[in-house]
């Protein structure tokens, strides 16, 4: 069976840590996905089926999920250009 997109997506950007007090808020969650999409060199879904995929998967509302990886140094980089 293949792996889809979105599973290849949370494998490689994100890790799980119950004892996060900051777990990713759905605007970081899909800029996250987004970043990674331009790491991979893979077209982004739209964001509807994005959020579908994700209710299946995980609860978006109240996850512990964090970043990690080169779309997580992306994003972070994309969104705070300061750092640069």
């Amino acid at each position: 069976m293949a792996v889809s997109q979105f599973d290849q997506f949370l494998h490689d950007a994100t890790i799980n840590d119950p004892d996060s007090e900051l777990p990713l808020g759905r605007d970081r969650l899909y800029g996250l996905y987004i970043s990674w999409c331009a790491v991979t060199q893979t077209r982004p879904r739209r964001e509807r089926s994005f959020w579908a995929a994700m209710q299946q998967r995980i609860d978006p509302g109240h996850n512990s999920l964090r970043m990690t990886g080169p779309a997580a140094a992306d994003y972070l980089l994309s969104s705070y250009p300061s750092l640069v």
